[in-house]
């Protein structure tokens, strides 16, 4: 196949995602509201139950995020957060559909904040080559967190970080660039892109899930579907190759000082999965493989054109299962 069919190919799945997001989010009721709307009229003063759009400035521009605060809230108790990045061509919006994490938040009683990319189609600089290198997601991180921190009685100790494709990207990048911030991060589909400079400040204990047959973020790392999108059409400047999810695990067990033999874990129906253990500090790095899984996020809402999404295992409530083992008043 030529460069330019294997372009138009790419162009037209693009497409259609974008189709599919846009489905799922007008699909909502109370969150069928845009994204972009909902932050020109953003919320203020101190946190209140429910979903809120927020605005901070952050690298000198005005940036957009989601807190999501359960009803049963107390100011005066610290309350554990967790923060949940869209993929590529989403927002908040429709990353809530897709993950429901508020919905686990409401009956697990903390914070959840959706994060909003730059640029359109929305993305995050999760690394080299990919995205915009002009703006610092790590610091938009570090920024909302502070801004959360001082409308709500966020636990520093107990802060979750996650993300969905891009937003896992991401979500590895912060940990590469802050983990003394955070005690446990998660990925879905990950589309890591970088991990040559990668020096994590400490052993940070990693979740992934992804499926063999993603065709967005292939499962070996084999090749960059969004090559098309190295355009002058104002998308974005993509890099070529993925790191495979088993490689890119493999490393942070290495980051970790953990045993290099990792434990299997009994397989789920279709989901099947190795744990790495005996690291340092007792950060733990799993992965979960869907076999046969797409590019979707386990137990959520399905993105029929990205493949199957497996409900044998929910990617939401095994993160926080794991992400509850970890605090970082356990650091030494």
């Amino acid at each position: 196949m030529t460069t330019k069919k294997t372009g138009k190919r790419w162009l037209i799945i693009a497409a259609i995602i974008a189709v599919v997001l846009l489905c799922a989010v007008a699909a909502g009721s109370y969150y069928s509201v845009g994204s972009a709307l909902r932050c020109k009229i953003p919320a203020s003063g101190q946190a209140e139950p429910g979903m809120s759009a927020r605005t901070i400035i952050s690298g000198g521009i005005e940036r957009c995020y989601f807190l999501y605060t359960p009803p049963d809230y107390d100011p005066d108790t610290p309350t554990p957060i967790v923060f949940s990045f869209h993929g590529f061509l989403s927002n908040p919006n429709s990353h809530a559909m897709i993950t429901g994490w508020h919905n686990l938040a409401k009956e697990e009683g903390f914070l959840v904040v959706y994060p909003e990319g730059t640029k359109f189609p929305k993305r995050w600089n999760a690394g080299a080559t990919w995205g915009d290198t002009e703006v610092d997601d790590t610091q938009f991180f570090l920024d909302i967190l502070e801004d959360v921190s001082g409308i709500a009685a966020v636990d520093p100790t107990r802060v979750y970080v996650n993300g969905f494709s891009n937003g896992g990207g991401m979500t590895v990048r912060i940990a590469c660039d802050a983990a003394d911030r955070v005690a446990a991060f998660g990925s879905v589909a990950g589309a890591v892109v970088d991990m040559d400079n990668c020096n994590p400040s400490r052993p940070a204990p990693m979740i992934a899930f992804h499926g063999t047959s993603d065709p967005v973020v292939n499962y070996e790392g084999l090749g960059m579907q969004y090559r098309l999108l190295r355009t002058g059409a104002g998308l974005t400047h993509a890099p070529t190759n993925f790191v495979g999810a088993e490689n890119w695990i493999a490393m942070w067990a290495d980051f970790n000082g953990c045993d290099p033999a990792p434990e299997p874990i009994p397989q789920q129906g279709e989901v099947y999965g190795v744990r790495y253990t005996h690291c340092d500090e007792d950060a733990n790095v799993v992965l979960y493989t869907v076999e046969g899984g797409g590019h979707t996020w386990p137990g959520g809402m399905p993105l029929i054109v990205t493949g199957k999404t497996t409900n044998d295992i929910n990617a939401t409530r095994e993160m926080w299962e794991f992400f509850q083992g970890y605090s970082l008043e356990d650091v030494p």
